[in-house]
């Protein structure tokens, strides 16, 4: 287990971070749904209930939309443009690695290498493809959350007619909940991109080497 625990540790971290703030999140959200509902002369809402809740998918899905966007994105854009300098570019003038084309496929390669065509072609895409998927997927996930959410302060609020998730997409509310979020997310990746030509991480993957000229491109 130390052994496993050593070799996964990164992932571990992160996964485990996530777990906790998820649950931080879902905490300090039921209490602020709770705080509201009493404004509204309501009766609080259990825990459990909060989690089925539009206010609970709504703040989850919309900040997952934003953060597979970016990665999605951002592994195709690199797979095309080039950042003189930045640890997070290929070389400037750099083609495909030779790793990259299945001549040069190992005996441990995975299967679609072997296998060529139409899997092949897919895998060679397969993580941008993953994101992007994910993406949607909590692209839809935050459009029916706060479709209900919505819905649910319109009632409160002025007793409106609810609306069906076509109808709130074409809401300035949902556009403006996500564009909050997409334009940090590239914020954040071109802060790195420009950051890595300049500055450096000892030991880190993300940085280039300690010694290595700002104009190197690459790690």
């Amino acid at each position: 287990m130390r052994r496993w625990l050593r070799a996964n540790a990164l992932s571990v971290t992160m996964f485990g971070a996530f777990l906790l703030f998820l649950v931080l999140q879902s905490v300090f959200g039921w209490q602020t749904r709770n705080e509201e509902l009493t404004q509204y002369g309501l009766p609080p809402e259990a825990y459990l209930a909060y989690l089925g809740t539009g206010h609970f998918a709504e703040a989850v899905f919309e900040n997952w939309e934003s953060e597979f966007l970016q990665m999605g994105g951002y592994v195709l854009l690199t797979a095309y443009l080039v950042q003189r300098g930045s640890s997070e570019s290929k070389p400037e003038q750099g083609s495909d690695r030779p790793d990259d084309h299945a001549d040069h496929a190992k005996p441990d390669s995975p299967w679609p290498v072997h296998a060529r065509g139409l899997a092949l072609k897919v895998y060679r895409n397969s993580l941008s493809l993953a994101l992007l998927l994910l993406f949607a997927g909590s692209f839809v996930g935050h459009l029916l959350g706060g479709t209900a959410e919505y819905n649910e302060q319109q009632a409160l609020a002025s007793g409106a007619a609810p609306v069906n998730a076509w109808q709130f997409l074409g809401t300035s509310d949902f556009w403006f909940q996500s564009m909050q979020n997409w334009q940090s997310e590239f914020l954040a990746v071109g802060v790195l991109v420009v950051l890595s030509i300049f500055l450096r991480q000892h030991g880190s993957p993300e940085s280039k080497p300690v010694t290595a000229p700002h104009a190197m491109t690459g790690d």
